[in-house]
């Protein structure tokens, strides 16, 4: 377990729904809608909020330094703040930094704010553009990238696609039970497999869109957490892991057995070691997952559960990962429904912290939810994992 100064708790969750298009607001009143939510959530005053930690992908949308002129947005006027950019990892990595400096004992309330506006710049043309212009832009696609499922198909036969289809069709279901989700449609198998190919055989419907929207999380150290919430969600501990010797395209070929190098497999094994975790499907009552698209969401379910390659795809099958399965994945609609990129972490968080308070309305899980796993993930092959629980570590 983390051995930190003092415990800290989600106190406060707010978020805006994602859309495609919000051209009757802008960046700062964006912002505001979802740290209104969350402190309304908490009964907490911009007066009572110690330090901000604020994140989008600035550099994809050209749009920069951002905490300094949304401070009217989310009431940091003369307050300390900081900006974390970490490309897509952006919402977990801004809720590692507001954790820690709880944890640290040098603040007692602390709120992380993820949001992304993206029609106002593309972040596909970002990330394209970020990858060597000799060396590897040429065979870059931004976000959209096929080879973990061809790899699939090639291991486990035709079969695949179906399960992929049929987890596209769940994720629709639980998106439209989700009053913030971007994507909500009724699907079929039929129109999934019908649906044009991006890059063979990744089909439109497989890939999540491009969001607008805002997560705002409010921290509070143990001795406050309490006295603020009714329902504490506490932090078990978090654990970031990622590729450094990265090349483009490079890591998406490790093989079955360099799976133990890859990052999502590192950073749960990390996690799970520390907290005391042997068999993550039982100790572990659901999960809210990073899934750029359906066939990542097959294979880093493998991953994060410890599991062989393609046991997910029996779980699917059985409809163990529905919302009422026996180990909801995605009871939101995850990112293949919703992906306001620079909070979509976060969302991944507060979405798991209502689930466990049981907070969730119509999206809410069926079992009891005691513990829940969030993760995020960016480019460079880089995981950042959220432990959640109902009770104090």
């Amino acid at each position: 377990m983390a051995h930190w100064n003092r415990r800290v708790a989600i106190v406060g969750v707010g978020q805006t729904p994602a859309r495609s298009h919000s051209h009757e607001i802008n960046q700062v009143e964006q912002i505001n809608q979802a740290v209104r939510a969350a402190l309304e959530d908490a009964q907490l005053t911009p007066k009572d909020i110690d330090m901000n930690v604020h994140g989008n992908m600035e550099l994809f949308e050209g749009n920069y330094q951002g905490d300094l002129w949304h401070v009217d947005g989310y009431g940091g006027f003369m307050k300390p703040g900081i900006r974390v950019t970490t490309g897509g990892t952006t919402g977990g990595t801004i809720s590692v930094a507001a954790i820690n400096l709880v944890a640290s004992g040098y603040y007692d309330v602390v709120m992380a704010i993820g949001f992304e506006k993206l029609e106002e710049a593309n972040a596909t043309t970002g990330i394209t553009n970020f990858y060597d212009p000799l060396w590897c832009r040429w065979v870059n696609a931004g976000a959209i990238n096929a080879v973990s499922a061809e790899v699939m198909l090639k291991q486990f036969g035709p079969s695949v696609e179906e399960t992929a289809a049929k987890l596209r069709v769940q994720i629709a279901e639980n998106a439209a039970r989700n009053p913030y989700a971007h994507l909500r449609q009724k699907l079929t198998v039929e129109d999934v497999m019908k649906s044009p190919y991006l890059m063979y055989p990744l089909r439109f419907l497989h890939m999540c869109p491009q969001s607008n929207g805002a997560c705002c999380i409010i921290y509070a150290s143990e001795n406050k957490a309490p006295k603020i919430s009714k329902k504490p969600v506490w932090i078990v501990d978090h654990d970031t892991a990622h590729v450094e010797n990265y090349v483009a395209g490079d890591t998406f070929l490790l093989q079955e057995g360099d799976r133990e190098q890859k990052s999502h497999r590192v950073a749960a094994r990390r996690l799970y070691k520390r907290v005391g975790i042997t068999d993550p499907l039982k100790e572990i009552d659901m999960l809210e997952m990073y899934d750029p698209h359906v066939y990542w969401h097959m294979e880093w379910l493998d991953l994060f559960l410890m599991k062989e390659a393609g046991y997910s795809l029996g779980m699917i099958e059985r409809g163990e990962t529905a919302y009422n399965g026996s180990f909801p994945v995605n009871p939101s609609g995850g990112v293949v429904a919703s992906n306001p990129i620079g909070a979509t972490g976060t969302v991944r968080i507060a979405e798991a912290a209502l689930q466990i308070r049981g907070d969730a309305g119509e999206r809410q899980v069926t079992k009891e939810v005691k513990t829940a796993l969030a993760s995020a993930f960016g480019g460079t092959l880089w995981t950042v994992l959220h432990l959640l629980s109902k009770n104090k570590p």
